[in-house]
C-alpha cells in the first residue's frame, strides 16, 4: 500500500471507525541506521503517541534484508514511539524485489529467521515485532518452512497475504492455506488478502480459520468496510463518500505533499469505483483533469448535485 494508505488516510479511516491496529507504509533500511525524520516523515504518529487522533496504535513497518541494520533501526523505531514494529517479506514490487528486500527473501527461509530473531533479540520484550509474508515467491513449497522460521525466531504476530508473489494481486486469495500454516504455528495469526466487503471477511475467517483479518485494497474502495464487517454496518452511501473525499482534498492540498493530490486523488478513485459506479463515472471526468483547483471543482459540483 505504498503511496496510498499514508497518515492522512490512515487518520480518515481510522476516524469512520473498526480497527484494532494501522501498519504504515514500509521503510525502506539498506546499510544505516536512520535519522528521526525519516520515521516521522512516514509515520508522524510518532509524535502524537504512536496513535492516529482516532486512538488507534499505528506499528512502523520494516523492509530490507540486513538483519543487523533492521535490528538497529527496529529498536530505533520504538524508541520513538512507535507500539512495536512490523517486517515486511511480502511486497512484490520489482525495485524492491531487486535489491533483496520484501517477498523475495521468501526464498530465503534461514534469513527469513535471522531477521526476525535479531529485531526480536534487539526490540524491548514489551514491544510486539510482527510479520508479514506470501504464500510464497513463485510458489507455495516454503510455505510451512517460512512461517515455522519466522516463528520460532520469536515473532509476536504473522499476517498472511494468501497469495504468492507470481499470483500478484489476481483473485482468488488461497485462504485455506492460511488453516494449514496455523496447523505448524503456535503465534496468533492474521489472514489478509481479496478482502472486499462483509461476505469475504466472512468465508477467509472461516476458510483461514483465523478471527483476526487484515484489510488493504478493500478499505479504499470501501471507507467504511471495517465497521461492515465488525458492525454489520451499512454501506457507506456515496453522497456520504464524496462529503470524505472534500475533507480529504482539503488536508491533502494544505499539506507538505499537495503537489501530489492529483496522483493521489485518481489513485483512490481506481479503488472506489470497484464499488460504486457513481465513481467510475465521475472517474472519466477527474482522470483528464491536471490541476488541482480542476479535480476540487469537480468534485464540487458532483457533491451539488441531485444524483449525489
Amino acid at each position: 500500500m505504498e503511496g496510498v494508505v499514508d497518515a492522512l488516510m490512515r487518520d480518515m479511516l481510522t476516524r469512520i471507525g473498526g480497527y484494532d491496529l494501522c501498519i504504515t507504509e514500509f521503510i525502506r533500511v539498506v546499510d544505516q541506521k536512520l535519522p528521526a525524520r525519516v520515521f516521522t516523515r512516514l509515520c508522524p504518529e510518532l509524535l502524537t503517541a504512536g496513535k492516529t487522533f482516532a486512538g488507534t496504535p499505528v506499528r512502523v513497518q520494516l523492509l530490507g534484508q540486513d538483519p543487523h541494520w533492521l535490528a538497529e533501526n527496529a529498536v530505533r523505531a520504538v524508541e520513538l514511539g512507535s507500539p512495536g514494529v512490523d517486517l515486511n517479506f511480502g511486497c512484490p514490487a520489482k525495485t524492491v524485489n531487486k535489491s533483496r528486500g520484501g517477498a523475495v527473501l521468501l526464498k530465503e527461509t534461514n534469513q527469513l529467521y535471522r531477521i526476525v530473531k535479531a529485531v526480536r533479540d534487539a526490540v524491548p520484550a514489551q514491544f510486539p515485532v510482527s510479520a508479514k509474508i506470501r504464500l510464497g515467491y513463485d510458489d507455495t513449497s516454503l510455505t510451512l518452512e517460512n512461517a515455522a522460521a519466522i516463528a520460532s525466531a520469536g515473532a509476536s504476530m504473522l499476517t498472511v497475504h494468501a497469495r504468492t508473489k507470481s499470483d500478484g494481486y489476481r483473485p482468488p486469495a488461497y485462504w485455506p492455506w492460511i488453516a494449514k500454516i496455523k496447523q505448524q504455528v503456535s503465534i496468533p495469526l492474521v489472514a489478509n488478502g481479496e478482502i472486499w466487503n462483509a461476505t469475504d471477511a466472512a468465508l477467509c475467517r472461516q476458510q483461514s480459520d483465523c478471527s483476526d483479518i487484515m484489510l488493504g485494497r478493500g478499505a479504499l474502495a470501501l471507507p467504511n468496510l471495517a465497521r461492515t464487517i465488525r458492525d454489520a454496518d451499512a454501506v457507506m452511501p456515496w453522497p456520504q463518500v464524496l462529503e470524505l473525499l472534500m475533507q480529504y482534498s482539503e488536508f491533502e492540498m494544505c499539506g507538505d505533499k499537495s503537489q501530489y493530490y492529483s496522483n493521489r486523488i485518481k489513485q483512490w478513485f481506481s479503488y472506489l469505483k470497484l464499488q460504486y459506479p457513481q465513481a467510475a463515472d465521475l472517474f472519466v471526468q477527474l482522470r483528464v483533469l491536471r490541476k488541482s483547483s480542476d479535480i476540487l471543482y469537480t468534485l464540487q459540483q458532483a457533491l451539488r448535485s441531485p444524483a449525489a
